[in-house]
C-alpha cells in the first residue's frame, strides 16, 4: 500500500490539460505531464484496503495497490514490472480506459478515488524514456505456426504473448497500418499512433511478422490460413455497425461514424485522402451517446464545424453515484474532454427521418417519456413534441452489431452466436478445431482492457492446444 494515512491527508488531483482553445488547433494529446511529486502523493493515497475491490473493477487484473505503493516509494522500474505482468499495452489503457478500477476503488465509496489511470500512463512513459521497455525474446522457438486476423488490442496482445512462448506468429491486417481501432477509430488527440509503432518493433523483434493491407477471406483464403499454420486466431473486431433506417436515409451526408473517423486519422499520419468526409463549416448531428460520439464530436470541433448536437435515445442518466452501486460501473452523466470543448447534448430523442433533396438538410425528431411496463422501459413518443433540426452532416454512433461473418468465418465454418459473435469455449477454440477467437469477435464490443485480457487468455488457449500445456501467465479469475 501507500503512506498509511495518505488517503486522508492528500485530496485527488486532477490531470492538467491544455486549454480548449488550444488544444482545438491541433490533433495531438493535450494532457500535461503531472509531475512525479504528485504522482507520488497520488500513490500514497492507495488504501490498506484489505480486499482491493480495483481488482475487480480491472478486466486485466491488475495489481493496482502494488504499483501504487511502488509509485510512492520512487521504485518506478519494479512499478512497471508489475504493471507488465498483467498488461501488455499499458501506454494504451493509461490513455483511452474509462478507467472503471477507479469507480471501484474502496476510496470511492466516500471520497475520490485515486488517480489510477493517471498513474499507470506514468508509470509506462517513465519505462519507455529510461529505456526498459526492450524485446522479450523466447529462449527457444518451438516450431509452430500461428496466425491471428486483426490486429487491434486483442489481436496484438494474442501476438505478443505467443511470440514470447516462441511460436512463430503472422499478424494480419486489411488496413495498410497495424491497430485497428486504436489506429482508426480513436483519434489522434486521445492517442497518438507512435504509440503503436513503437510497440510494433518491439514485437517484430520478439518474432511477429506483420502483414498488412491483406484482406483475409478475398487475398488470403480460410483453406490457405489452415493449409498454412498449425492454429489461427480470429480478432478481427465487432466491425458490423448498427444502422438507423428510418426514411431519408439514403440522402447524402449520413455517414457511420467508422467512415468518417479513419479519414481524418489518415490525414494526420500523412496521409492524401481526396473526398474526405468533413464537417468544416457544417451543422452536426451526431447521434449515439457513448465513446465513438464523443470522439466524432471532438473531430468535428477540431475541423470547424459550424455547431454540433449530440443525440441519445436513452433518458439523461443521473449526475450523481446511485447508492450501493459500488463496486459496479453506474450509469451516470458522464462529460469527456470532448463535450468540454462545446455541444448541444439532449436525450430521451429519437429519430423519425431525415429530410433533404439528395442531401440532408434536416433532421425530423421526438421527445421520449421512458416509462415501465412490468420492469421493463419503454418508450412512449410525447404528443406534440416532433421538431426539425437544420443539419448538414449526420454521423451515426450507435454501436455495432458483431463481426463481419461472410468472409473468413464462414469460409472456417465456425458457429456464431445468437448475438452474431464467435462462439467459443473456455479455451477461447470456437467450434472449429485449431481456430481461435477473442476480442470484440467473441465477447461483442467492449473496452480496450477487455481486447487485451482475452487476447493474454486466447493466447494460453492456442499454446495449450499445440504444446499440451501453457507456461503464459493466466489472468486473475474476475
Amino acid at each position: 500500500m501507500g503512506k498509511i494515512t495518505g488517503f486522508l491527508e492528500y485530496e485527488r488531483e486532477k490531470v492538467h490539460k491544455e486549454p480548449v482553445a488550444e488544444r482545438l488547433k491541433h490533433w495531438r494529446e493535450f494532457e500535461e505531464r503531472t509531475p512525479d511529486e504528485v504522482l507520488r502523493r497520488q500513490g500514497a493515497r492507495c488504501m490498506d484496503c484489505g480486499i482491493p475491490f480495483c481488482h475487480k473493477g480491472c478486466p486485466l487484473g491488475n495489481i493496482i495497490p502494488d504499483w501504487n505503493d511502488l509509485v510512492y516509494r520512487g521504485r518506478w522500474r519494479e512499478a512497471i514490472a508489475r504493471l507488465h505482468s498483467t498488461n501488455n499495452f499499458p501506454e494504451f489503457t493509461g490513455r483511452i480506459c474509462p478507467a472503471p478500477c477507479e469507480e471501484a476503488c474502496v476510496l470511492n465509496i466516500n471520497n475520490d478515488p485515486v488517480t489510477i489511470k493517471n498513474i499507470e500512463k506514468n508509470i509506462i512513459d517513465h519505462a519507455w524514456g529510461n529505456g526498459w521497455v526492450t524485446p522479450e525474446i523466447p529462449p527457444r522457438r518451438t516450431g509452430k505456426t500461428v496466425a491471428v486476423v486483426g490486429s487491434g488490442p486483442a489481436g496484438m496482445a494474442c501476438a505478443q504473448q505467443l511470440a514470447r512462448a516462441g511460436h512463430l506468429v503472422t499478424l494480419f491486417e486489411r488496413d495498410d497500418r497495424v491497430g485497428g481501432l486504436l489506429r482508426y477509430g480513436i483519434p489522434d488527440f486521445k492517442m497518438e499512433k507512435w504509440l503503436i509503432d513503437r510497440r510494433m518493433e518491439q514485437m517484430a523483434a520478439e518474432g511477429v511478422t506483420f502483414r498488412m493491407g491483406v484482406r483475409v477471406g478475398v487475398d488470403v483464403k480460410g483453406d490457405a490460413l489452415r493449409r498454412d499454420f498449425d492454429a489461427i486466431v480470429l480478432s478481427c473486431g465487432a466491425t458490423k455497425p448498427r444502422d438507423l433506417p428510418v426514411p431519408g436515409r439514403e440522402l447524402q451526408g449520413i455517414h457511420f461514424a467508422m467512415e468518417f473517423l479513419p479519414l481524418q486519422n489518415k490525414v494526420v499520419a500523412g496521409d492524401t485522402v481526396p473526398n474526405q468526409i468533413l464537417a468544416t463549416g457544417k451543422k452536426v448531428v451526431i447521434l449515439g451517446g457513448g465513446d465513438t460520439g464523443s470522439d466524432c464530436l471532438g473531430t468535428s470541433n477540431r475541423q470547424g464545424a459550424t455547431s454540433v448536437h449530440q443525440f441519445e435515445l436513452l433518458p439523461q442518466p443521473p449526475e450523481d453515484r446511485p447508492q450501493l452501486s459500488w463496486p459496479n460501473w453506474p450509469m451516470i452523466l458522464r462529460t469527456s474532454s470532448s463535450h468540454e470543448e462545446g455541444v448541444v447534448r439532449d436525450w430521451s430523442i429519437n429519430t423519425k427521418a431525415f429530410l433533404g433533396d439528395g442531401r440532408v438538410r434536416a433532421l425530423r425528431g421526438v421527445r421520449l417519456d421512458w416509462v415501465q411496463d412490468n420492469g421493463r422501459p419503454v418508450m412512449k413518443e410525447i404528443a406534440g413534441s416532433e421538431f426539425d433540426l437544420d443539419c448538414d452532416l449526420v454521423l451515426l454512433a450507435l454501436g455495432f452489431l458483431g463481426p463481419e461473418s461472410d468472409t473468413v468465418i464462414s469460409q472456417l465454418g465456425c458457429e456464431l452466436t445468437e448475438r452474431g459473435n464467435l462462439k467459443a469455449g473456455p479455451d477461447y477454440q470456437t467450434t472449429v478445431p485449431g481456430v481461435f477467437a477473442c476480442g470484440d469477435a467473441r465477447r461483442g464490443q467492449s473496452l480496450v482492457v477487455w481486447a487485451i485480457w482475452e487476447g493474454r487468455e486466447a493466447a494460453r488457449g492456442v499454446d495449450a492446444y499445440l504444446m499440451g500445456e501453457t507456461h503464459l501467465p493466466a489472468s486473475p479469475e474476475l
